[in-house]
């Protein structure tokens, strides 16, 4: 345009052609014709090159102070290991400025500043069909993910999430995650959120024996109180979506923090991203609330009042020379003491669950106690009391 432009105010100051009949020749506007003489005699050939349109200011531009604050939250954030997208940057920055901003705001001035990395196109999310627990504790998931301590050892997390609100309901860090690990990280997190209805987990053998033909602690657990266990289907991590992406989320955190010279180390480390993420980190799914507030605004599932079926044995043995029986509970051997006195006697085990009833051959009751799940060796005296009667569900042949 800035040639035809050249050519009009040409053809008028060094031809003295007449403006009317240029822009008729041309199909322009005589206005436009007067408007391009105008600047040429203000600043020459130069002015005559296409002008922005940008307005030189704007009412609703943010302010510097404002544009400040937010690249130093990015900054921040980064740096943390947290997430750091418009939608977080907005809600840490509402605790630093009464400004209200939007988060295409937020993005825009991000973008400014060089700080979004373009991405390939994504599938819409709207194209996702997912499946969300319509209450707290309806389902929880668990799974396992590795990491290193700083002199290079592998190390276990396991972490446990609450399917309806992404709380992060527990994760500890073991040298190698055993059966009663899962269980005790497991009642752990029951005692400070309660029971849950249901328990995803995908098929690891700490989490199921079906592969195996039995059952691990865990599912003899649940089972006991009433908890229905749910399995991922093979090779399909999909499943355990939530678990999955929060080992992500978490290990963006780790990289970002020190490397652990001890599980103690990094159990800290863990602690202290469990309480941000559930307390201070607005959740995408959640509508940019956090985990915690969207756990306590509802009414919690709860297991189903069914009991679970009781296991029933009865077993042959006799007592050692120190006095003492075992018997496999809960996958661990449990040591039963009945006294010296009946070293080398043949009894008979009745088991009726955590239940058990030790009887000599000829009917006598040598003791009759409640399993603590929490012990090896169950103790003779004070809290396990020895009853000198048959139970009448005791029965001989």
């Amino acid at each position: 345009m800035s040639g035809l432009g050249r050519y009009i105010v040409d053809a008028v100051v060094l031809d003295h052609r007449s403006p009317t009949a240029l822009a008729q020749a041309h199909g322009i506007s005589r206005r436009w014709i007067y408007k391009l003489l105008e600047r040429y005699r203000e600043g020459g050939y130069a002015a005559l090159e296409p002008r922005s349109r940008r307005p030189h200011s704007s009412a609703t531009k943010t302010c510097p102070e404002v544009e400040a604050e937010v690249i130093q939250l990015r900054t921040e954030l980064g740096e943390a290991g947290h997430d750091a997208g418009p939608q977080t940057i907005l809600y840490h920055l509402a605790e630093r400025l009464p400004t209200v901003l939007s988060a295409a705001t937020v993005w825009r001035i991000l973008k400014r500043h060089g700080l979004i990395t373009p991405q390939p196109q994504k599938r819409p999310r709207s194209s996702f069909v997912r499946f969300v627990a319509k209450l707290p504790n309806e389902t929880w998931q668990v799974d396992a993910t590795p990491w290193q301590l700083a002199d290079g050892r592998s190390v276990e997390i396991l972490n446990f999430e609450d399917d309806h609100s992404r709380l992060f309901l527990a994760s500890r860090a073991f040298s190698t995650i055993r059966a009663g690990d899962v269980v005790d990280t497991f009642h752990s997190a029951a005692r400070e959120f309660d029971l849950p209805a249901s328990l995803l987990s995908d098929n690891a053998a700490v989490f199921t024996g079906r592969s195996r033909r039995g059952k691990v602690l865990l599912e003899l657990e649940l089972a006991r109180l009433g908890i229905q266990h749910k399995h991922s289907s093979t090779y399909h991590p999909q499943t355990c979506g939530k678990v999955e992406r929060l080992h992500q989320t978490l290990k963006r955190f780790l990289a970002k923090q020190p490397a652990p010279a001890s599980i103690s180390d990094l159990q800290r480390q863990l602690d202290a991203f469990r309480d941000y993420y559930n307390q201070r980190r607005p959740h995408r799914s959640l509508d940019r609330q956090t985990p915690a507030a969207v756990f306590n605004s509802r009414l919690k599932a709860r297991p189903a009042d069914t009991p679970a079926p009781v296991d029933h044995r009865v077993r042959r043995d006799k007592v050692d020379r120190f006095g003492k029986l075992t018997l496999r509970y809960l996958g661990r051997l449990r040591h039963i003491p009945v006294g010296v006195a009946h070293k080398n006697r043949k009894v008979r085990i009745f088991v009726a669950g955590a239940d058990v009833r030790v009887v000599t051959e000829d009917g006598e009751l040598l003791r009759a106690l409640t399993l603590d799940p929490t012990r090896s060796y169950q103790p003779l005296a004070g809290r396990w009391p020895v009853h000198n009667v048959l139970p009448q569900a005791c029965t001989m042949s």
